[in-house]
């Protein structure tokens, strides 16, 4: 999909679709009242025939309007006038584009920048019709023998009507594309089945990126080298599985400048049983996605070297497959990590912290000046916020407020739950430092507790992202989101130009 802006008056394109905005009561965007004028009111006539009411997510395909000569306009609801919310703003661009991908339209304008979304500038409104088309024509495919019908759309071009706007714009357009791309990276990746997905093939993915851009580097660790280091908690997840761990290291230097960097750790359970532990069937339906926090450090690194953003990033990725069996490892079994201090397994179903710990402790050899780490791990957090937000819990509160305004920005929210030490109570174990749960009650601030143990010598923040990284809907309809790499890339950007 081609990207592009356009300042030209949007009366002179007849040849393309022009995507226009009608509100509730039959009030027209601003394009659509020019387009309304030149026609002599036939498109007010159209739409007060009940065609469309003008709600959020209604959309109205009209051809050849009256005797004038555009050829094709895309009329989308836009609710009451006033000013948008971000989320609707996305939702009227994703309605448009995915009613559009089914039509003949190789060229559409899309001229919804000039909607008012509350305290949103012209740039972001741009960058977001890009993120949100995207979005929109996502598919994945690639295993079925009857694919999807590709869509006519090949360009679709934001008009911009300040032409003051324009360079804000331009970087907008660049940070959206890369933004879109690594999103769908990010996407494909986790959407792949975990026979495909392996420990070694996420490594191959990582080094693949690598020779893509020589401003990152790769080292992969072995069992061995993770032996030789102690890395107990994650080689005893690890030891029940035929599939080799592996643990990835990618660095991003996009500066000369020597800096601390942003080390971000993403979790790779490329497929979890629960282990001994074992899932019912229905439950182990969707744990593929278990490598999302995987997907996602690669997928964000991606886009800050498409970016050439001018900072420093480590991404450590410990990837190992939880399965049951006869070698794996058991209820009450007692691991120690690699930084020495050992844990209680009171569940293997608990598994992604334990891989976690290991790989935060190995986080300190880099003197990170700040370290984020994502990962599905609880369903507790998809109780306690639903689909919509991705749990944020910190020891640092400076870094916590970054990451929330990042959220907002990029319009992929986080909401901060808290880290106090009542909490640590609950994941006491009276055989070894601590257990790896702490039971049902507060299961997401209680599993973030037991990573705060291996953070204490830098400044941290945890994203679980259970409940936002894949839309699960039953069995017929799942799929990655790419969620938080907007996020982390608006972070990412926000440090850079700092």
């Amino acid at each position: 999909m081609k990207f592009s802006l356009n300042t030209t008056n949007p009366l002179k394109q007849h040849k393309a679709c022009l995507i226009v905005g009608v509100f509730e009561e039959g009030k027209l965007s601003p394009t659509a009242q020019m387009i309304d004028t030149a026609s002599h009111k036939a498109l007010s006539k159209v739409i007060k025939r009940g065609a469309i009411t003008g709600k959020i997510g209604q959309v109205l395909p009209v051809y050849h309007l009256g005797d004038s000569s555009f050829e094709h306009i895309l009329v989308v609801g836009c609710g009451k006038k006033g000013s948008l919310s971000p989320m609707a703003f996305r939702k009227i661009i994703i309605g448009a584009i995915k009613s559009l991908g089914t039509s003949d339209a190789t060229l559409a304008i899309c001229c919804l920048a000039e909607l008012e979304v509350s305290k949103k500038s012209l740039s972001w409104k741009a960058q977001q019709i890009i993120e949100a088309t995207s979005d929109a024509l996502y598919r994945f495919d690639l295993f079925k023998t009857q694919k999807e019908p590709a869509t006519a759309l090949k360009e679709l071009s934001i008009h911009v009507s300040e032409a003051k706007q324009l360079k804000a714009c331009e970087l907008a357009l660049k940070q959206g594309q890369a933004i879109a791309e690594s999103v769908s990276f990010t996407k494909n990746l986790a959407n792949l089945p975990s026979n495909i997905c392996t420990p070694t093939f996420l490594a191959t993915q990582a080094k693949d990126l690598a020779k893509k851009y020589r401003s990152v580097s790769v080292k992969v660790l072995e069992e061995s080298e993770m032996k030789k280091l102690g890395m107990g908690a994650l080689l005893g997840v690890s030891q029940g599985s035929a599939e080799p761990p592996k643990l990835i290291c990618l660095e991003y230097k996009g500066s000369s400048k020597k800096q601390a960097p942003i080390a971000l750790v993403g979790k790779g359970v490329t497929f979890d049983t629960g282990g001994n532990s074992l899932k019912s069937p229905d439950s182990m339906v969707g744990m593929k996605y278990d490598m999302c926090g995987a997907a996602t450090v690669i997928g964000t690194i991606k886009a800050a070297a498409e970016l050439k953003l001018p900072i420093h990033i480590v991404g450590v990725i410990p990837t190992v497959e939880n399965m049951p069996g006869g070698t794996a490892y058991k209820p009450e079994d007692i691991l120690t990590s690699m930084s020495g201090q050992t844990i209680e397994v009171i569940s293997t179903d608990a598994e992604g912290r334990l891989i976690l710990s290991d790989a935060l402790t190995y986080c300190e050899r880099y003197k990170p000046d700040v370290v984020i780490d994502i990962a599905t791990l609880t369903g507790a957090v998809v109780i306690a916020l639903g689909f919509h937000a991705t749990g944020l819990i910190s020891n640092d509160e400076t870094l916590a407020k970054h990451l929330l305004e990042a959220g907002q920005e990029s319009n992929d929210r986080a909401w901060q739950l808290p880290l106090w030490d009542e909490y640590q109570e609950q994941i006491k174990s009276p055989f070894a430092d601590m257990a790896n749960t702490g039971g049902r009650s507060a299961g997401t601030i209680t599993a973030a507790c037991f990573l705060s143990r291996f953070t204490k010598k830098f400044k941290w923040a945890h994203l679980d992202v259970a409940g936002t990284a894949a839309m699960m809907m039953g069995t017929s309809e799942r799929m990655a989101t790419g969620r938080p790499v907007p996020l982390l890339v608006q972070y990412l950007i926000d440090r850079a130009s700092k």
